[in-house]
C-alpha cells in the first residue's frame, strides 16, 4: 500500500546564498495492508520530513513514494488532493481548521467531501467525538477555542472518521491521559484489522510495542548521521 524507494530530500537556503542542505538519501521502506510501521530516530533525523513527503507537503528531490499505486513524488497537485480525499489520511499533532466551523462538522468533513449523506457523516463524527471524550456541549463550538489535548482528540477523530486505506500518524498518543490513549490505540487496532496500512511516529514506547509491527530507524537515511 505504501512503498518508498531510494527517496531523497534537500533544502535550499535562499537567504544564505542558496546553500543546499541534504537531509535524506536512499530512504527505502514499505507498509503492507494491515501493518503499522513506526519511524524512530533522534530529533532532527528526518522522521517528520519523511512523513511530509509521503503526504505531499514536501517535494522529494528524487526517488519514489507509491501510495495505492500513485507516485506522490511526481504526481500532479490534483492527484495528490484526490489521494488525500479518499485514500491517505493524516493525523498531525496540530489542528488547523477554519474558525467558527463547529467541531462536529470539522470531524465529518472528510466524509462529506466524499459525498456521504450529511446525517450519516455527522453520526459517525459524533460517535468518534464521544469515544474520545469530547463533551457533547462542545460539538457545536469551534475547536479553535479548545485546549491542546481536546484539539488533538478532534484531530484524531477527523483522521479516523473515514476508513482510509493508508494512514499517517504523528505522535498520536502524545500528551493524552491514560483513558484517551487507550481509545486511540483501539482505533489504530481497528484500522489495522480492516486492512489499513499505517506509518507513524511513535515516541510512546508502550504504544509502539502494542500496535506497531516493525520499526524503521530513519537515522540510516540521514546524511551525516548514518553509520
Amino acid at each position: 500500500m505504501i512503498a518508498i524507494r531510494n527517496l531523497s530530500k534537500s533544502f535550499t537556503l535562499h537567504n544564505q546564498g542558496g546553500a543546499v542542505i541534504p537531509v535524506m538519501a536512499g530512504a527505502t521502506l514499505s507498509v503492507s495492508p494491515g501493518e503499522c510501521v513506526a519511524l524512530i530516530g533522534a530529533s532532527g533525523a528526518g522522521k517528520s520530513t519523511l512523513m511530509r513527503m509521503v503526504y505531499g507537503n514536501y517535494l522529494a528531490a528524487g526517488g519514489e513514494i507509491l501510495v495505492a499505486g500513485v507516485n506522490v513524488a511526481t504526481a500532479a497537485p490534483r492527484e495528490v488532493l484526490a489521494l488525500r480525499r479518499a485514500t491517505l489520511g493524516y493525523v498531525s499533532q496540530f489542528l488547523r481548521v477554519v474558525p467558527r466551523v463547529p467541531t462536529r462538522d470539522v470531524v465529518a468533513e472528510p466524509l462529506l467531501a466524499l459525498g456521504h449523506p450529511r446525517d450519516q457523516a455527522l453520526a459517525r463524527a459524533e460517535d468518534l467525538l464521544s469515544r474520545l471524550n469530547i463533551p457533547e456541549r462542545l460539538w457545536a463550538l469551534s475547536p479553535t477555542t479548545f485546549s491542546g489535548g481536546e484539539q488533538q482528540r478532534v484531530n484524531i477523530a477527523r483522521g479516523f472518521v473515514h476508513a482510509y486505506p493508508a494512514v499517517l500518524l504523528d505522535e498520536p498518543t502524545a500528551s493524552l491521559d491514560a483513558g484517551n490513549r487507550e481509545v486511540v490505540l483501539q482505533l489504530i487496532e481497528e484500522a489495522k484489522a480492516r486492512g489499513a496500512a499505517i506509518l507513524g511516529i511513535f515516541h510512546d514506547e508502550g504504544a509502539r510495542a502494542r500496535v506497531c509491527d516493525r520499526v524503521v530507524d530513519v537515522t540510516g537515511f540521514t546524511p551525516g548521521l548514518a553509520a
